[in-house]
């Protein structure tokens, strides 16, 4: 994988350079009831690591018990965690100051422990976070159902290394790109967070009404609701404009993303009625338990896309702006309600029927009010799409640095 090594550089595999530690397979967890206030040990799982480092308030597991504690797996500073199982090559570094005794990683997850000098543990942190690295390990994934990296594989990994200056001096650059691309990524979430701000001052808590609108349960206030339809369709997404079935995930984030999509096969008459369009508001009444009524409004979309059947179209009457309606099933508060109304266990596909999405209730202010929140909105998202330009932007630009930098060409 690793080619045209520059003048000065060597490349290693890592079990040359480090030690590498799985993580502990027991199964013996403690109990909730267990947990203690201080002087304990906490067990991280592959939902505690990802591509922004960890997270210590996903799923834990702690104790006090001394045989746990020492079992293997105990985590140290300046280790770097990598995911081996799952979703594979999460890197996360540990420097930092956490209120645990000790911390132990669980199975699924492997230490890495740099054992030579002239490598720094920022180098080799910042060189797993690169495309060249996630180009590289989608090479050696094995499994299709549980994907995840043998830990003979990963002890095979090569890593290039650089003279210890050039190292401090991609770190630097790189540092400097990456920083600039989370100081994007506030700046639209402070847009999203001032558009709900600006809900709750103009129409209250959606749940307690404190400004006394009206209720209207959704029927009243739909012209109908449109049911999709899920052809067979290639495992890839479509070319060009060939007709394509929208995905899931093209409503996550409550927001449209029309490039998540699949190819239907060409042989399939498409289904006209079913086509989206540029002003659509779309639901999601089939999903995981948080995603579950995640809903979108198309401002834009590409030819020939359609509805597939666990995705709703609502069409609105006069009386309501689809905008307004698009934030409002968007609101947190909201989405618990609409999770409650959603048949099957959390841990399943939860699913809402078209019956009683028909007799969800919502608040409906005065169109004047909902038309001028809509224009607020429509302001915002136009700021939006240009900041997002500019993330794009930032994100290709540190890309290119980062395949310049693992080639020399950063001195």
């Amino acid at each position: 994988m690793i080619k045209n090594i520059p003048d000065g550089w060597r490349v290693e595999k890592l079990v040359n350079i480090s030690s590498i530690l799985d993580g502990d397979r027991g199964k013996n967890y403690p109990k909730q009831e267990d947990f203690s206030d201080n002087g304990y040990c906490l067990f991280l799982t592959t939902k505690n690591v990802s591509k922004k480092g960890f997270n210590f308030t996903s799923t834990q597991f702690i104790s006090k018990n001394k045989d746990e504690i020492l079992r293997k797996g105990r985590l140290e500073r300046n280790d770097l965690v990598i995911t081996t199982r799952g979703t594979v090559g999460n890197i996360a570094f540990f420097n930092q100051n956490v209120p645990f005794d000790i911390i132990r990683i669980n199975s699924g997850m492997a230490i890495i422990r740099i054992t030579i000098k002239d490598l720094t543990y920022s180098f080799v942190n910042t060189y797993f976070r690169s495309n060249i690295f996630y180009r590289y390990v989608s090479e050696i994934i094995s499994g299709s159902a549980q994907p995840q990296i043998t830990i003979t594989k990963l002890k095979n990994l090569l890593i290039p290394i650089p003279p210890l200056q050039q190292q401090k001096k991609i770190v630097k650059v790189l540092d400097i790109s990456s920083a600039l691309i989370e100081k994007q990524k506030e700046l639209l979430a402070k847009y999203d967070l001032f558009l709900k701000s600006k809900f709750i001052k103009m129409f209250g808590d959606p749940v307690l009404n404190p400004m006394g609108w009206e209720v209207e349960k959704l029927k009243e206030i739909l012209l109908n609701i449109d049911s999709g339809w899920s052809p067979v369709c290639q495992n890839k997404r479509r070319k060009n404009t060939n007709n394509g079935i929208l995905k899931l995930s093209a409503l996550s984030n409550d927001v449209y993303n029309y490039l998540e999509n699949k190819e239907m096969i060409d042989d399939i008459e498409p289904k006209i009625n079913n086509l989206v369009s540029d002003g659509d508001l779309l639901f999601s009444r089939k999903n995981t338990y948080m995603l579950v009524g995640s809903c979108a409004y198309v401002y834009q979309t590409e030819d020939n896309l359609f509805i597939p059947d666990l995705i709703f179209r609502l069409n609105t009457k006069d009386t309501v702006n689809k905008i307004f309606l698009w934030k409002y099933l968007s609101n947190e508060i909201v989405k618990v309600q609409l999770r409650n109304i959603a048949n099957g266990a959390a841990a399943s596909m939860p699913n809402i029927s078209k019956t009683k999405l028909l007799d969800f209730k919502i608040l409906l202010p005065t169109i004047d009010l909902q038309n001028k929140f809509a224009k607020i909105v429509e302001k915002i998202e136009t700021i939006k799409t240009k900041e997002t330009q500019k993330l794009e932007h930032l994100e290709t630009l540190h890309s290119s640095l980062m395949d310049k930098a693992f080639r020399g060409e950063i001195q």
